[in-house]
């Protein structure tokens, strides 16, 4: 969807019942977790950020930054509107998993992963038109089986891992890897829909 940002005459004359929700993210993933629950977003808007975790950054923290930082990237160009920005951090133990950007670094992802448990947690950000920001981070725990070496080169084989918060897609093939979860799905998938509907409400956007 392209970004549609109003004239500005326009943003200033709507009231906060009739603002639009501009989604600062170029995941489809996340424009059809929306979807799903019945918001359709006005306009979408990725942001640009530096997303380089700060030294010794705790991984909480780093999902939050990251979330408010794309609302803030967006939020300039749709005065009068609704943004809502969020980031999926997976973790283990306390390090901070890559989105995998090439084979060896989703096998050396997934090798952290097997057999063990992890944590997803996904920072959402909602800037509303007069200026107020909420944020949270979901907290969801995976709980993935010992991951065989042949099953692990047939999942890289399909290249469902790029680009993937440490290198897997939970509602694709690596869905036979996950043993039990505790937590909201949606959160792994992209965008905890409770919380999101809950800031979004909260901050009064109908």
């Amino acid at each position: 969807m392209p970004e549609s940002p109003l004239p500005e005459t326009a943003a200033q004359e709507r009231s906060p019942a009739a603002a639009r929700l501009v989604l600062a993210s170029a995941s489809p993933r996340r424009l059809d977790l929306l979807r799903q629950i019945g918001i359709e977003p006005a306009a979408v808007a990725p942001a640009d950020i530096d997303e380089t975790p700060e030294k010794d950054e705790p991984p909480t923290v780093y999902a939050r930054r990251l979330a408010l930082a794309k609302a803030e990237a967006v939020a300039g160009r749709f005065a009068g509107d609704f943004i809502l920005a969020a980031d999926t951090v997976v973790v283990r133990g306390r390090r901070i998993l890559p989105k995998a950007e090439d084979v060896e670094q989703a096998r050396q992802c997934l090798a952290l992963l097997s057999g063990a448990r992890h944590h997803v947690l996904g920072g959402v950000a909602v800037i509303a038109p007069d200026g107020r920001r909420l944020v949270r981070v979901a907290d969801t725990v995976v709980s993935f089986k010992r991951l065989e070496p042949m099953e692990v080169d047939r999942y890289l084989a399909d290249g469902e891992w790029h680009g993937k918060a440490g290198g897997y897609a939970i509602q694709g093939h690596a869905a036979v890897f996950v043993k039990r979860i505790n937590g909201s799905y949606s959160n792994v998938v992209g965008l905890p829909l409770y919380e999101t509907a809950a800031m979004l409400r909260g901050l009064g956007f109908r």
